[in-house]
């Protein structure tokens, strides 16, 4: 058995619904290993540090407990994935400086961010499986396989705002 430290955040299906009513139900059923943050109006978000065999258990085993307790319950997104440089080197224990040199020396061969700008964002499994394969830093296996999950999850999410009649075109557009 592994521990895993997730974060699930959530749209309620009735905005006037307070947050705060949910959260006994949500303890009483099986999030009992979930800090659940209630801060912001028709949101919640649960971090989980849950044991599971794989980290897809975990994250699937969390999202229907939720689930069983708010029905209608939207994800708006799971966590670690979406990150900048500083939020790399804070997980990883060394400094932002040392990580951009490690970005910057590897030119074009870093994982391209999802988005470029100040910051720039990536999605987390992809620069700790580039710095586990080009020999940069020891990253524990499972929070590799834990990144992967939340970024598939998130892309999942995403992909069901596409348009199908332009999915398979815009799909041949980027290959």
């Amino acid at each position: 058995m592994n521990e895993y430290d997730f974060t699930l955040k959530f749209s309620l299906p009735d905005v006037g619904i307070r947050p705060e009513d949910y959260v006994e139900a949500l303890i009483a059923n099986g999030c009992d290993d979930a800090l659940i943050g209630i801060g912001q109006q028709g949101r919640i978000a649960l971090n989980f540090m849950r044991d599971a065999v794989t980290a897809m258990e975990a994250v699937q085993s969390a999202i229907k407990d939720i689930k069983r307790v708010i029905p209608g319950a939207r994800l708006v997104e799971a966590a670690p994935d979406l990150v900048g440089l500083t939020d790399v080197a804070e997980i990883l224990g060394f400094s932002r400086q040392n990580m951009r040199k490690i970005m910057l020396g590897a030119g074009t061969a870093f994982p391209p961010p999802v988005h470029e700008g100040r910051p720039s964002i990536w999605h987390l499994a992809k620069i700790l499986q580039w710095l586990g394969e080009n020999g940069h830093y020891a990253v524990d296996d499972s929070l590799i396989e834990l990144a992967r999950v939340t970024m598939e999850l998130n892309i999942v999410r995403e992909l069901d705002d596409v348009d199908a009649s332009v999915h398979d075109e815009l799909l041949t557009l980027i290959a």
